[in-house]
Parts: structure tokens; C-alpha cells; sequence
């Protein structure tokens, strides 16, 4: 039966032609932004995995440019502290000369009082970003938040604690040491003094440098983390190019052989013309 209010073919035609432009689109709309789920309505559980991985990516990103702040800290402090264990060492090696009979102590003192004043000095250049961890009043606990971790809902931060210990008052007590040996010949309790300062500084910049490299090895670790999230992202929410590109090939293909049947759909009621010549 044919009937030229009703054309099917042109309504199946056109039905398909509108179904091939929808996916000519959605593929255009893929190629152009790069992505195979942009919203919720591509897919729904992807889109909020991705974003939530995409969050997570970010804070570790920004716990990371954190933790370079502390290692700068750190590190700065750690110079700092090996400095003034060269300084402690010589001042050591300068109190126990004094110890000898016939020293002139006064010019030893001398030698002692520059040593402490350079001492200062170093503590007081060991700054960064405003943060001296040699100075007493840093002394105590350093806390540097390292990650962020995801428990189900939960989003826990973590932390790791470092013990500071200020160096002024060893510095201090070398003084004391110094103005000893200028009042008289120094004593073994004055060569134990300074050595124990030496020890403490020593001690320091040891758990300075193990702090620094402690925070290195998490900055590593969080890189590398991020790297993975992010790559884990674009595994579910990014478009393969090469299956696009050939898609829309095959769409504008199908486009073309669409709107030809179209055309053919809708001269089909001239032929009913001839049926009244």
C-alpha cells in the first residue's frame, strides 16, 4: 500500500539519519574535548570515580608542595647544624691545647670567642621561608603532614612527628667554656663541657639529615602516586583517538548513504503521479 500522507521509508530513513548525526556528534564531542565520560550522564559510576581520584590527586599534589617547605627547612637546618659541628670540632681541638701547660689561654680565648661568634652567625643565617630550626625556641615536635589516605567515605590525613632540638644552648655553654679558659687554665671538667656540646650538635644534624631524606623518600612516593591515579583516570574517562577517528569515518559513511536513502524515500510518491496519467 502506498499513501502520500504517510511515507514510511521516509520516516525509517529519517530515523536512522537522526540516530547517525546523534552518534556523529557524541563521537565530534569526544574527539574535541578527549574525553569518553565528561559528565554523569556518560557514565555515572566512572564520572564519580574519576572525580573523586581526580580530588585525591589533587591534595596529594598540594600535600607534596607542602612537604617541600618542611624539606627546605630541614635541609637548610641540617647545613646549618654540620656547620656548627665543624665549629664545635675546632673549638674542642682549642680548649683541650689549652689544657697544656705554658698555652697563652688569653689568645686561646680569643680563638674560642670567634668560633662562638660564627656559631651565632650560623644559627641565626640557618632560616628558611622565615623558619630557624636551630634557634631553642623551634625546639620540641615538628609535625609534616605526608599523604592524604581514603578509607571508604573517609578521607584520613597523615602526618609524621620529628623531634627539633635547638642548638643555642649548646652554643651557650661553649661560651661559658671560652670565658673559663681566659680566666685560667681550663680543667677536664671544661674539655668535657665542650665535648658534650659537640656531641648534642652532632646529634642534631644527624636527625636533621635523617628528617630531610625521610621526607624526600615520601615526596618520591607521593610523585609516583600521583602518577598512578592520574594514569588510572585517564584509563576510565579518556577517549581512544584511534577508535574515534575510525568511528567517525564510519559515521560519515553511514551519513551519507542515510541521506541518499532519504532522498530516494521521499521521490517515491511521484510514482504514484504515473498510476493517474
Amino acid at each position: 500500500m502506498s499513501s502520500i500522507n504517510t511515507n514510511m521509508a521516509a520516516m525509517n530513513a529519517l530515523s536512522t539519519l537522526r540516530t547517525i548525526n546523534n552518534n556523529m556528534t557524541e563521537t565530534q564531542g569526544r574527539i574535541s574535548s578527549g574525553f569518553k565520560v565528561e559528565s554523569g550522564k556518560d557514565n555515572a559510576a566512572y564520572f564519580q570515580i574519576a572525580t573523586t581520584m581526580r580530588s585525591e590527586s589533587s591534595m596529594l599534589s598540594a600535600v607534596n608542595e607542602s612537604m617541600a617547605l618542611a624539606k627546605g627547612a630541614m635541609s637548610t637546618a641540617r647545613v646549618g647544624a654540620e656547620t656548627l659541628t665543624d665549629l664545635a670540632q675546632q673549638f674542642v681541638e682549642r680548649v683541650a691545647f689549652a689544657s697544656q701547660p705554658g698555652v697563652d689561654n688569653a689568645a686561646v680565648a680569643s680563638e674560642l670567642t670567634a668560633l662562638t661568634e660564627q656559631m651565632r652567625t650560623t644559627i641565626s643565617q640557618s632560616s628558611f621561608n622565615g623558619e630557624n630550626l636551630l634557634l631553642d625556641a623551634s625546639a620540641g615536635t615538628k609535625t609534616v603532614t605526608t599523604g592524604i589516605a581514603r578509607a571508604g567515605a573517609t578521607l584520613n590525613v597523615t602526618s609524621q612527628d620529628f623531634t627539633i632540638a635547638g642548638l643555642e644552648a649548646q652554643v651557650t655553654a661553649l661560651e661559658t667554656v671560652a670565658a673559663t679558659v681566659l680566666a685560667g687554665t681550663p680543667v677536664e671538667a671544661d674539655v668535657q663541657a665542650a665535648d658534650a656540646a659537640l656531641t648534642a650538635i652532632m646529634q642534631e644534624a644527624t636527625a636533621l639529615g635523617v628528617a630531610e631524606k625521610a621526607i624526600e623518600t615520601q615526596q618520591t612516593f607521593i610523585t609516583e602516586l600521583v602518577d598512578v591515579l592520574d594514569s588510572g583516570v585517564g584509563a576510565m574517562v579518556d577517549a581512544n583517538m584511534e577508535e574515534e577517528a575510525a568511528r567517525l569515518q564510519a559515521l560519515q559513511v553511514q551519513q551519507q548513504l542515510a541521506t541518499q536513502s532519504l532522498s530516494i524515500a521521499n521521490q517515491n510518491p511521484q510514482s504514484i503521479l504515473a498510476l493517474f496519467r
